[in-house]
């Protein structure tokens, strides 16, 4: 069983390095929160094995993570490693009690260690290459911890949806990207097509061919937003506010972008507490008077709705 000690620690570390998922955290039930923490703390224990930045030394950080898939998978203790023992402990726990697959554990390390030796994607196609272990073997970890009854037809939606979550990211740090780490998540085929270097980049010359290059970004992630808004509707209904927030608290980072005119070289947007405290206040009156979130999703973030998303909102939600 997972102590209350570790659930903690996990806590911490989520409260520390990702306060907008840690306010959609704190709105799930608690039989999924607690597991939630424990997960996040886990991608973020091998997260920090590959984002070290002062004496880099890819052969170590390479073993450190093998080290980690290890505990992970239940093949060693966790005092094999110098990584978070609690945290691994804690997540193989979780494991075991919600059939999380050795599938999705392997290729989410397996894209944090592509992170020591790729830092350039030419393609889209790469880049949801990559995503499929950053970012969707964790969204399919969520729908386990969640317990969803059909996971055949929410996994699509999840998959869409945590890669839309870590597009916005790249798009908001794609200058900590460049400067601190030399990576550019930014794909090449876009760099090409708008005229687009990784020198600018470094330079923060935002360039109106870059602005350019960061709105049709902004627009490929906002389908894959549309896909995975409409899957909420498969996951438990105790499940689906949180992540309705937590989709409408990232996507709000693409105001800031537009705000700033797409210039997100010179300084990285981020979301003021209030602002968010506004939007999970407003998400709720909305969810209150309507039973859809998709409906509640483009109402709350004043993205437009486009093609087969534009479905059947109208009906409200009963008042109590």
């Amino acid at each position: 069983m997972v102590q209350e000690t570790q659930i903690t620690t996990s806590k911490a570390i989520q409260r520390r390095t990702g306060k907008t998922f840690h306010l959609a955290t704190r709105l799930l039930p608690e039989r999924v929160r607690h597991a939630t923490y424990v997960l996040y703390a886990f991608f973020r224990v091998a997260d920090d094995v590959v984002d070290t930045t002062e004496d880099r030394d890819p052969d170590a950080q390479r073993r450190e993570l093998e080290g980690i898939r290890a505990v992970a998978l239940g093949e060693r203790g966790p005092g094999s490693v110098d990584a978070d023992g609690e945290v691994l402990a804690a997540f193989r726990e979780l494991a075991d009690r919600h059939g999380i697959s050795d599938d999705d554990v392997n290729t989410f390390v397996d894209a944090m260690q592509a992170d020591l030796e790729k830092t350039r994607y030419d393609s889209h196609e790469e880049l949801e290459e990559y995503m499929r272990g950053s970012a969707v073997a964790v969204g399919y970890m969520m729908m386990d911890v969640m317990e969803v009854d059909d996971q055949e037809t929410a996994a699509p939606h999840a998959a869409a949806l945590a890669e839309a979550f870590q597009l916005s990211n790249f798009l908001r740090d794609v200058a900590e990207d460049v400067h601190q780490y030399d990576r550019v998540y930014l794909p090449g085929e876009t760099r090409e097509e708008y005229g687009v270097t990784v020198d600018q980049l470094r330079e923060a010359d935002v360039t109106p061919a870059f602005r350019e290059a960061m709105r049709s970004e902004l627009a490929y992630t906002e389908r894959k937003y549309r896909e995975g808004v409409a899957g909420i509707e498969y996951l438990p209904e105790d499940c689906q506010f949180a992540v309705l927030v937590a989709a409408v608290l990232y996507a709000d980072h693409h105001r800031l972008i537009r705000r700033r005119d797409c210039d997100v070289l010179t300084e990285t947007p981020s979301l003021s507490t209030p602002r968010k405290l506004w939007l999970v206040a407003k998400t709720r009156a909305l969810w209150a008077l309507n039973s859809s979130p998709e409906a509640v999703f483009y109402r709350a973030t004043g993205l437009a709705e486009t093609g087969d998303s534009r479905r059947h909102h109208g009906d409200p939600r009963p008042t109590p």
